[in-house]
């Protein structure tokens, strides 16, 4: 039973729980407005003339290396009309790459007196239904109903496989095999063979040059400048995506300078720059992840202008969009990192020079059977 007080003026007991709860539903809704960030309007302004300078950029870039329209809208997800717009732009006098593109074969060749900003020291076969599927659910004392797809399953799974829709399945059906029932049958069929096989993923391969993929992992444990503490850095891995050649760094942090420092040390260490880079989400680089328009920091932006080098960033959550760093970032972990300490970041990087020159560079790769400094010099 609710306490309450009694009014001098009315004499009616006045109840203070309702009160109590609107108060409470006030200061608890007041709390998760609190917890939910929200951009600004002048930040989401910011945002949209970065997301549309990275976009003018990019198409400049790849028009400039001889991408067609068709490609670019596709890979960029945009209309080929907006394509198209951007290059009947008058080129703007001010933004010249720093390397001409001009005749580059595996990389182009960056200025013979450049210096690093910073020293380094510091993948499907269409899988067949089962041979004698179940029959469709029955009632107590009554057959389920034969599909009539059934006599043809295996000349619709081979049509299938070589990318003929159901449409043109069932006019081959009644043209080649006098298949006299409807089209909606041919199409429930085909939708139920496609619930059960599984989305083929098919590995892309690049042409030399083409393409260089980024990204981080943690490297082996090293003491810190002045203490004696243990701690992982952060292991840059850029890989050329056609011969499978890399670069190795550790660094402390994963910030925008050490991220453009470690690209523009692989630069050097390949002897070139490739034409384009994909880099996974990474907030020293991608400002803003989206599907389709995705926002580059100013800084990163402005160094791949400089090099004249395209910005691809992968689609959020598909590792497999960069599926060649992803196992070389693990192999070299596995193999030049594993069990080792060291007592500088310094000494780490010796190392992974060493390795990579010795030892990355010398295998047979398992994809392109390949050994990796052939691959690179046959580019």
């Amino acid at each position: 039973m609710a306490l309450g007080r009694k009014s001098k003026t009315t004499g009616v007991t006045e109840h203070s729980k309702p009160a109590t709860r609107e108060r409470f539903k006030t200061g608890h809704s007041e709390r998760g407005r609190e917890r939910r960030p929200t951009m600004s309007a002048s930040l989401r302004r910011r945002a949209c003339r970065i997301s549309s300078r990275w976009r003018e950029s990019t198409i400049e870039q790849l028009l400039a290396h001889g991408w067609s329209h068709r490609r670019i809208a596709r890979e960029l997800d945009i209309h080929r009309d907006t394509v198209a717009r951007y290059a009947r732009r008058p080129p703007d006098p001010d933004s010249k790459p720093a390397i001409s593109t001009a005749g580059s074969s595996e990389l182009i060749e960056p200025p013979p007196d450049s210096k690093p900003a910073i020293s380094t020291a510091g993948s499907g076969d269409v899988i067949d239904p089962p041979a004698d599927p179940k029959p469709a659910i029955t009632t107590a004392g009554v057959a389920g109903r034969k599909c009539e797809c059934d006599p043809h399953r295996e000349t619709i799974v081979a049509k299938l496989a070589i990318g003929l829709s159901a449409q043109r399945i069932h006019q081959d059906l009644v043209a080649e095999h006098g298949y006299t029932h409807s089209y909606e049958s041919v199409k429930r069929f085909v939708r139920k063979l496609g619930a059960s096989r599984p989305i083929p993923f098919r590995r892309m391969e690049t042409l030399p040059g083409e393409e260089a993929q980024i990204d981080y992992g943690l490297g082996a444990f090293t003491i810190k400048p002045g203490s004696k503490k243990k701690k992982r850095p952060q292991l840059l891995r850029v890989v050329l995506s056609h011969s499978r050649k890399a670069y190795s760094e550790v660094m402390w942090c994963q910030d925008t300078e050490s991220l453009i420092r470690g690209i523009e040390n692989a630069f050097h260490h390949f002897g070139g720059v490739p034409k384009t880079l994909v880099p996974d989400n990474l907030k020293a680089a991608v400002l803003e992840h989206d599907w389709c328009d995705p926002t580059i920091t100013p800084k990163f932006e402005a160094f791949a202008r400089h090099y004249g080098v395209a910005v691809l960033p992968t689609k959020p959550r598909t590792p497999r969009h960069k599926g060649k760093v992803e196992r070389c970032v693990a192999f070299a972990q596995d193999n030049a990192l594993k069990g080792r300490q060291f007592a500088s970041l310094a000494a780490q990087n010796e190392l992974l020079r060493d390795w990579e020159t010795k030892v990355a560079d010398q295998r047979i790769h398992g994809t392109t059977r390949k050994q990796v400094h052939r691959a690179v010099r046959s580019g």
